[in-house]
């Protein structure tokens, strides 16, 4: 699985054999004369963990330590490099704590030191060992050389995608950045809780709540998820001009005033792998009434130096995601209106039957006004 990164610590060491009680965290030689802290701890009662970090980037590989940990065993970081010595460590403040960072790109792997490329039909691996130069004093070395191999593996075969998956309950889609195929998939749900998604195309009431969730489900912990562009049509293809459409977000920011993002731990929109956001339902004036959903998303890796976070201040236009890998297209549907029959109201036979009768008095007036009319000349000639 890409991203998945394995480390291993070789002190030459020793620790405090009377204080190694928990042998989880030291082991004790056979002889019992010393000890040494297992893989990850390190301290006289082997009771501080070691903090260290691989990040599998797009184009970086990086191992970054805290700096406690070297400084235990008295390693500057001026003395710490790659099997190339001028593949070199540097000191930078996380979250204001100090680490000792390697980051290196692809291009840069084999001439740094890196392991032969270990490849077979489905994954790729990449291996590189972090070290310290020997601290001599005179011509002695007290002070134990320290060793940190990690890796990363990374798929190394492409899942082809449809170009439009529409699927009645989820649509997925793969997208790729540098080696790696990250998978991404949208559903609807049926409520804000998010645990119930729709087995089929879903009927919706107008007015009622659409609750989207966009997320990696492959590759999760090694990017970010930014929702660009998100809009509604008529018709299963996304860039037909044909009929009517509607546009829920662009550019990442909010364009219909119903729109929601759900505010979880998990992140805003371009902080997680999952994004989720919920709207009004809605029909177009002209029929068909069914709706397809369409949304643009962008993988960002956790070291890219390229922004995630979308500004929302100016709205441009809807950005084409053909040729970029890192963008990928998803479409829904189709979103049934849920449109009840209403019975005709009595109202509207009573208005034409109300006119009827109006129309009868009125003429049964006429009629009564002629004859009496008729009357009062006969007896005005009879005079």
């Amino acid at each position: 699985m890409g991203g998945l990164h394995l480390m291993s610590c070789f002190l030459s060491g020793i620790c405090n054999v009377t204080h190694c009680i928990d042998k989880t965290k030291c082991l004790i030689s056979l002889g019992k004369s010393n000890c040494k802290c297992a893989v990850g701890y390190y301290g006289d009662l082997c009771d501080k963990v070691a903090t260290i970090n691989v990040m599998c980037g797009k184009d970086y590989i990086t191992i970054m330590v805290n700096e406690d940990f070297f400084q235990y065993y008295k390693v500057p970081v001026e003395s710490l490099h790659l099997k190339n010595e001028s593949c070199r460590a540097q000191k930078e403040l996380m979250s204001d704590v100090p680490y000792y960072i390697v980051r290196i790109s692809k291009d840069r792997y084999i001439s740094c030191g890196g392991k032969p490329l270990e490849k077979n039909i489905t994954h790729i691996a990449y291996a590189l060992t972090l070290m310290s130069a020997p601290q001599v004093y005179g011509n002695i070395i007290r002070d134990p050389m320290i060793k940190i191999e990690y890796t990363c593996i990374y798929p190394y075969i492409r899942t082809i995608s449809l170009p439009y998956p529409i699927i009645p309950f989820s649509s997925e889609t793969v997208m790729r950045m540098g080696q790696l195929d990250a998978k991404v998939e949208m559903a609807l749900f049926t409520d804000h809780t998010y645990t119930e998604a729709f087995q089929s195309s879903p009927l919706i009431h107008l007015r009622d709540r659409v609750y989207v969730e966009i997320k990696v489900v492959e590759l999760e912990d090694v990017f970010h998820l930014r929702v660009n562009e998100c809009w509604a049509t008529q018709s299963p293809k996304p860039n037909q001009t044909d009929g009517s459409v509607h546009n829920l977000l662009r550019n990442g920011c909010v364009n219909d005033e119903t729109v929601t993002f759900l505010n979880t731990t998990m992140g805003a929109n371009g902080e997680a792998s999952t994004i989720r956001y919920s709207f009004d339902m809605f029909r177009f004036v002209l029929e068909p009434h069914d709706l397809y959903l369409h949304c643009t998303v962008r993988l960002c890796s956790l070291d890219d130096d390229e922004p995630c976070i979308p500004e929302c201040k100016s709205i441009t236009k809807r950005a084409a995601v053909r040729g970029d890998p890192t963008q990928g297209l998803l479409s829904y549907g189709p979103i049934r209106i849920d449109i009840p029959d209403r019975p005709q109201s009595n109202l509207l036979l009573m208005v034409p039957l109300a006119g009827i009768w109006v129309l009868g008095l009125f003429l049964l007036a006429l009629i009564t006004i002629a004859k009496a009319g008729n009357r009062r000349l006969s007896q005005l000639a009879n005079c």
